[in-house]
């Protein structure tokens, strides 16, 4: 389309490899001839067993894919393909940070960052394409650039129910529908520290073509940091405040840009020594209620932990998570899911 800055690959010749297997036969085991009964003999002694190893982690790793090596093109890398039409207004195809899933491996995961994604009527454009052509153009252009496929099965029931359900992944979702018989391809490319995910997928009735290309990265504060005095004031007003403090993706880890934040909540409680506060984690309704839980009271304890690390006295803290449980806003649209993502410090006795 006129207008967009992206490449595209042309998709080349591609050889099948057929791989062939033969089926092994069970062999019958073999009796061992009776022998004459032997004199009694002491028990004997127990044999020590080792202890088996602990399974392996089925994690998928995005540092096990390696780093491109290829020039790559300016984000979001490619091109309308050949003889097809976006069915998307060109201001609507860029969202400047949300989530998405992607399969990993065998699992739905929720990655954030920004995101370019378009769709085409695969049936009516100036030439038709089938589901498979469309899909192995985009698979021989993000192999080109070193990507990598890395999802090892489709949107099965059971991948859904594990990420929380059907309802959960489509709030966020810029591809085709979650459904067992529309394919999606998932691909990982890396380079410099740096990670695209790519979700190429079809949809039927009429049959449609959907690319998804996040640049996973953490969301860029919009808003103002708050400092130790404004967060006084809200205590002595409200008996509470909410802050927007980054945590790695899914996880507990706090991110470095949430540093200034925690130094500002240690000045608050270093300039009122009898200030004492409940540390409370919240998050979005994405994912399961058990899961939003255990994540944000991990992350209350991690906040308690920073400010234990800055001196200050740990009888003064206690955190508590209550999940998804406490909105402040709708969780429709990333706005209101940012709102609810949040720690809140309580005044208490």
């Amino acid at each position: 389309m006129a207008g967009t800055r992206t490449w595209l690959f042309t998709l080349g010749a591609v050889a099948a490899l057929a791989i062939g297997g033969c089926k092994g036969e069970q062999v019958p085991a073999m009796q061992a001839p009776a022998e004459p009964a032997a004199p009694a003999a002491s028990p004997p002694e127990p044999v020590a067993t080792a202890t088996p190893a602990p399974a392996a982690s089925t994690a998928f790793d995005p540092g096990g894919v390696p780093e491109s090596t290829a020039t790559l093109p300016p984000f979001p890398f490619f091109k309308i393909p050949e003889g097809l039409e976006s069915t998307f207004a060109e201001a609507d195809k860029r969202v400047a940070f949300d989530r998405h899933y992607f399969i990993a491996g065998g699992k739905a995961v929720p990655v954030e960052g920004r995101i370019f994604h378009d769709r085409f009527n695969l049936a009516n454009g100036t030439r038709s394409y089938s589901d498979i052509e469309f899909r192995r153009n985009y698979e021989n252009a993000i192999t080109a650039l070193g990507g990598r496929k890395i999802n090892t099965t489709q949107y099965t029931y059971e991948v859904m129910e594990a990420a929380g359900g059907r309802d959960v992944l489509e709030k966020t979702n810029y591809a085709a529908g979650m459904n067992p018989d529309y394919p999606h391809d998932i691909y990982l490319l890396r380079q410099a520290g740096k990670e695209w995910w790519i979700d190429v997928s079809t949809g039927a009735f009429p049959l449609h073509g959907f690319v998804v290309v996040l640049e996973r990265e953490g969301m860029r504060q919009s808003l103002g940091l708050l400092d130790a005095a404004a967060m006084k004031q809200a205590i002595d007003k409200d008996g509470r405040v909410a802050l927007h403090i980054n945590f790695d993706t899914d996880k507990a880890t706090l991110r470095p840009d949430a540093q200034p934040t925690i130094d500002e909540i240690g000045k608050l409680l270093s300039g009122d020594p009898a200030l004492k506060l409940s540390i409370e984690g919240h998050t979005d309704d994405t994912g399961t209620p058990a899961h939003n839980q255990e994540l944000s009271t991990a992350r209350a304890r991690s906040v308690l932990g920073a400010l234990v690390g800055l001196g200050i006295d740990p009888s003064r803290l206690s955190s508590r998570g209550y999940g998804q449980d406490k909105p402040l806003a709708d969780n429709a649209g990333e706005d209101g899911r940012a709102e609810n993502r949040r720690v809140e410090l309580v005044k208490r006795d």
